[in-house]
């Protein structure tokens, strides 16, 4: 449908015991973790059902958990409703996951990328020493103009523009306490560090890209079946090579998700639904375009509600 647009979570989406109760009434959830599992040699479905949470929130498990979780999602969507969108997108990691449901990339290719891209990221930076923190309630040029001026040398920049009003910023840990700090000496109304061990889409993540991107020239890459926007240049792109340079370029500059939802509103879509455990996306998105009908599929009562809505 041309005004149905599908959009898949990133990191900070995951929980234990997600799509626990999806898993109770539908097989794909589960089929589709075992293939995940076969995929990189780890039962993920215990991961994620059983723990320990710290296990599930280690990054290089994080990505393909949340990755099996946004496709089973999907698996389920298209068993049970013969309607598909035209537009997809997904916010940082959900790139993947989005790139996977167009037909772009095959599942267990995704799922390993993912979770080379996890190991690389960790490795790339020394735990505690870079950080991620989410400042509320200031103009994007404002947070982008204080990273500048307090950076002294270190890395802290403007990442994540995930709604109207709030900007995530990354880099090294000294540097994003000093930028948390003027942020709320400009009035935000608040600035919370994130409980992340990476910080994504910063300068300090150009060396795990150029490691990835090896990964990436060797993963077969086809054209997407639905229209997908990537999240650092909010433009879609049919040739491998141009998508495998988003992906690599998407590691270390901002994810421009307010652009995003904006860019396909404009395009006529009208309907977003969050494809993926818990409510991250659609609370961001309300705000980008409220004009729009947003929903998340995570549960039976949710997945029904979506197949009324649009299927009827």
């Amino acid at each position: 449908m041309y005004n149905l647009a599908f959009v898949f979570p990133g990191q900070g989406s995951q929980s234990l015991g997600m799509l626990s109760d999806l898993a109770a009434t539908y097989d794909e959830v589960r089929q589709t973790f075992e293939r995940a599992s076969d995929a990189l040699g780890k039962d993920l479905w215990s991961i994620v059902a059983q723990g320990p949470e710290e296990d599930l929130n280690q990054t290089q498990n994080t990505q393909p958990a949340m990755l099996a979780a946004g496709v089973a999602v999907w698996e389920v969507w298209c068993k049970h409703s013969t309607i598909r969108p035209d537009w997809m997108a997904g916010h940082s990691l959900g790139e993947y996951t989005a790139l996977v449901c167009s037909g772009a990339l095959s599942f267990e290719d995704g799922i390993r990328l993912v979770a080379v891209r996890g190991q690389l990221m960790q490795e790339a930076v020394p735990t505690g020493t870079g950080s991620m923190a989410a400042i509320l309630g200031l103009e994007d040029h404002q947070v982008v103009n204080i990273c500048a001026e307090v950076a002294e040398n270190e890395v802290v920049s403007a990442v994540n523009f995930n709604a109207p009003g709030q900007v995530v910023i990354a880099g090294n840990l000294a540097a994003v306490e000093r930028a948390m700090l003027a942020a709320k000496d400009a009035g935000a109304k608040r600035a919370v560090l994130l409980p992340v061990s990476v910080p994504s889409h910063c300068a300090l993540m150009q060396s795990a890209a150029e490691k990835l991107d090896k990964y990436l020239q060797k993963t077969v890459i086809d054209m997407p079946k639905m229209t997908l926007i990537h999240n650092v240049d909010v433009a879609s792109h049919g040739a491998p090579e141009v998508i495998r340079n988003a992906l690599k370029e998407q590691l270390y500059k901002p994810v421009r998700w307010v652009d995003t939802i904006k860019f396909m509103h404009d395009q006529g879509v009208t309907r977003f639904v969050e494809c993926g455990p818990g409510k991250v996306l659609i609370g961001l998105n309300k705000r980008i375009v409220k004009e729009a009908e947003h929903f998340s599929i995570y549960d039976p009562e949710t997945l029904n509600k979506v197949l009324e809505q649009i299927n009827g």
